[in-house]
């Protein structure tokens, strides 16, 4: 590869903290809000203008779409989250679940208010580019923004990145499955100028969907106690499409799959249709090309609603989602692995910092927490090898890829984050390095905060 030389620069100090968490996301929210609240001077790095990660970035608005009358949980933040929410915009019941759809353009909103009350000190539009590291102990961070490049400097650093950027930059070692292996990503978008009541009663009487209409395009396993549960699910029509010549087969696109919200202002929201194949998200070239193809299918999955579906005749485009909604990338080698097993089989640990619903959704699985069984996700998953001081949180915890397709979900990232936070904030009232923290220490300070984690 062809390369110049950049000169050796002296990089300016913008601030010093206690704690950086860097993305936004449920679980960056959730690191920044707890450390915060746990006593310790906290900064939220974010790339994009706003807040909230795969919420208000992307337009994911299922939370908890895995919730039901059984459904076990962490509690603490993620439950605070949909409270606020209601609080700020007005309850917005989610479709197939017990939960809270969270609209994409009020939690932007949402999270700034979050964070403000919380006194989390905000930084947007500013990219982490290195991270500064000395003897395996990590210092901070050097990012790129309008205003240059600058550094902060922090006594403990929280990867909530997704990605898992800061610790690849770090030189923590990770996992990434090869290409074709990696989940596809999305783009999401939202319609307008929908006749929602003739959807919603093609919905009752025509379309009946239910979870086991997602083995159509793809192949799913269920444990079939999901398979009659209602699901806003539709296939038909975009498979139709394709067959009739509509999308080029030679594109690696998958058309077909959720809506979230029916409004009565004639919206329906998340239209999550669009899914690319072979997409590296650690790649730019990768990224360039699924952002393009993304909105080029989702106009060509407008075209055929318009087509195919009742109430969508004079439709149109509201929005897309700012940026591709990615499922997988790097995963840290934490101190831990979690397994497939783990999920599978309820797993304890004795340094359990958070539990989750047996909820698995992806690699060709989809199980549904009906039962009240869960598994615990220890500390060591969250602490990478070989980089000190640091924590990730979110979908790149140490974790197998069939495990991942459970704690990458939203729900999740909130628990993961929230150790994560807390844990930092302890170790360093306790004097001691992430790596050497007290768990029993952190566990107290969860439940102090109604975080279930046994």
């Amino acid at each position: 590869m062809k390369t110049v030389h950049e000169k050796e620069r002296d990089i300016p100090v913008l601030a010093e903290t206690d704690v950086l968490v860097a993305g936004s996301g449920p679980a960056g929210l959730a690191a920044a809000i707890a450390a915060k609240r746990s006593g310790a001077d906290t900064l939220l790095m974010e790339r994009y203008g706003c807040f909230g990660g795969v919420i208000s970035q992307v337009g994911v608005e299922g939370f908890a779409w895995y919730r039901h009358e059984n459904t076990v949980e962490a509690g603490g933040l993620a439950k605070e989250f949909e409270q606020t929410f209601v609080r700020i915009a007005g309850s917005n019941p989610e479709s197939q679940s017990q939960s809270q759809a969270l609209d994409a353009e009020m939690f932007k909103y949402a999270a700034d208010l979050m964070i403000s009350e919380a006194g989390v000190r905000p930084l947007l539009h500013s990219t982490v580019s290195a991270a500064i590291v000395e003897d395996g102990v990590i210092k901070g961070v050097i990012a790129e923004s309008k205003s240059g490049r600058f550094a902060v400097l922090a006594k403990r650093v929280i990867d909530c990145t997704g990605d898992a950027d800061v610790a690849a930059l770090a030189g923590a070692p990770f996992s990434k499955a090869p290409k074709d292996k990696l989940m596809s990503v999305t783009t999401l978008f939202h319609c307008k100028g929908v006749d929602t009541a003739r959807f919603k009663d093609y919905i009752k009487n025509d379309l009946k969907p239910t979870y086991k209409d997602w083995g159509g395009c793809w192949s799913i396993t269920t444990s079939g106690k999901e398979d009659d549960l209602f699901s806003p699910y539709f296939e038909r029509p975009f498979v139709e499409a394709i067959q009739e010549g509509i999308v080029p087969k030679e594109e690696r696109v998958s058309l077909g799959g959720t809506w979230s919200s029916i409004t009565d202002e004639g919206e329906v929201t998340q239209l999550n249709v669009v899914f690319i194949g072979g997409v590296d998200c650690t790649d730019v070239e990768d990224l360039t090309r699924a952002e393009i193809a993304g909105r080029r299918n989702a106009m060509r999955s407008v075209e055929i609603l318009r087509k195919k579906v009742p109430g969508f005749e004079r439709a149109k485009l509201r929005n897309f989602g700012m940026t591709l909604g990615a499922r997988e990338s790097r995963l840290i080698r934490g101190q831990y692995i979690l397994t497939g097993h783990d999920v599978f089989n309820q797993a304890r640990f004795e340094d359990s910092v958070a539990i989750f619903p047996e909820f698995i959704d992806g690699r060709e699985w989809l199980i549904l927490p009906l039962t009240g069984r869960y598994y615990q996700i220890p500390y060591r998953a969250l602490v990478p090898q070989q980089v000190d001081n640091l924590l990730a949180a979110g979908r790149c915890i140490s974790g197998e890829p069939l495990s991942h397709t459970s704690f990458r979900n939203m729900a999740c990232c909130v628990a993961t984050g929230q150790a994560a936070g807390t844990a930092a904030a302890c170790s360093l009232k306790a004097g001691v390095s992430t790596a050497n923290a007290d768990v029993r220490q952190v566990q107290e300070a969860l439940a102090a905060q109604g975080v279930r984690f046994t």
